[in-house]
């Protein structure tokens, strides 16, 4: 299993135990036993974070912090290979930056990019979906 790309969407939901969660606490269990982790970029980390400080403050986000470290997930950095594939998603369909770099990751590990954005169907020809909802 190459492992699986989460997207800000994901998170949050397992977060806010929104639909999805459960599918995604699955994913971090099999990804905990199984000693290979999750992916995720920085950028979509600095979305979840703004997201869930917008909505539930700061203390908000260091309660979500917090657990975030135990979790099974590797953070990737923007390199520039993964900019130019970000940049030439983004170029050519109708996503935002962070989405674009959240596919861009899981296309250039060639694995699924688990998501409930419903911005994702107009890229789903391009890459592995695994949808929540």
């Amino acid at each position: 299993m190459p492992g699986c790309v989460l997207d800000s969407f994901a998170l949050i939901a397992y977060f806010r135990d929104e639909a999805g969660a459960d599918k995604i606490e699955t994913l971090l269990h099999k990804a905990a036993t199984r000693h290979e982790p999750l992916h995720m970029t920085e950028v979509n980390y600095a979305e979840v974070q703004y997201i869930i400080i917008r909505r539930n403050g700061l203390a908000g986000w260091e309660t979500v912090a917090a657990g975030l470290v135990a979790l099974p997930i590797a953070f990737h950095p923007v390199t520039r290979e993964l900019a130019d594939i970000a940049a030439r998603l983004k170029a050519s369909h109708r996503i935002s930056l962070a989405d674009a770099f959240a596919a861009a990751l899981a296309k250039h590990r060639n694995c699924e990019l688990v998501t409930g954005d419903p911005e994702f169907k107009t890229i789903e020809s391009e890459l592995k979906i695994a949808w929540l909802k």
